[in-house]
């Protein structure tokens, strides 16, 4: 579970506070690889490091949606929300995708919590979450995500 943990009740005061920032992950050509075996994505840029060394990035960049569905293990890994019976992802708002992600490159996740908002038997949290690259002057992804939390 993550290293800053915070108790339910307490979100709602910490509402526009940066909370955690991740450990630094890997993106290996193998989890591109798989990732796109999983999706059925396999366009090149992605996955043939031949072709894409001479195409816009100089190799292969990892999927957009790779980096999005590497936001749970980010969070786990950065931040425990303690007395939720059960977290549910609700979606996102927003998703950008704003620079690529080289194979080799390691990422983390700086996560901000944006607003909370009661439910009956949860309470709705919407993060901002963005994704950083190691050395790298822009963001990779920026995101809006919103879990739910039942109590």
């Amino acid at each position: 579970m993550g290293s800053v943990a915070v108790p339910l009740a307490d979100l709602p005061a910490r509402t526009g506070r940066e909370l955690a920032v991740s450990p630094w992950l890997e993106v290996s050509q193998e989890r591109i690889d798989r990732f796109a075996d999983a999706t059925g994505d396999r366009q090149w840029i992605h996955v043939d490091p031949e072709r894409a060394r001479s195409g816009p990035f100089g190799g292969t960049i990892a999927h957009g949606f790779l980096l999005l569905s590497l936001l749970p293990a980010l969070m786990w890994e950065a931040l425990s929300v303690e007395g939720a019976r059960l977290v549910v992802n609700y979606g996102c708002n927003k998703v950008r995708f704003t620079a690529p992600v080289p194979a080799g490159s390691r990422v983390r996740a700086r996560i901000t919590l944006a607003a909370t908002e009661p439910r009956e038997g949860a309470l709705q949290a919407t993060w901002t979450v963005v994704v950083e690259r190691e050395g790298a002057p822009k963001p990779a992804l920026v995101a809006e995500w919103i879990g739910l939390y039942l109590t």
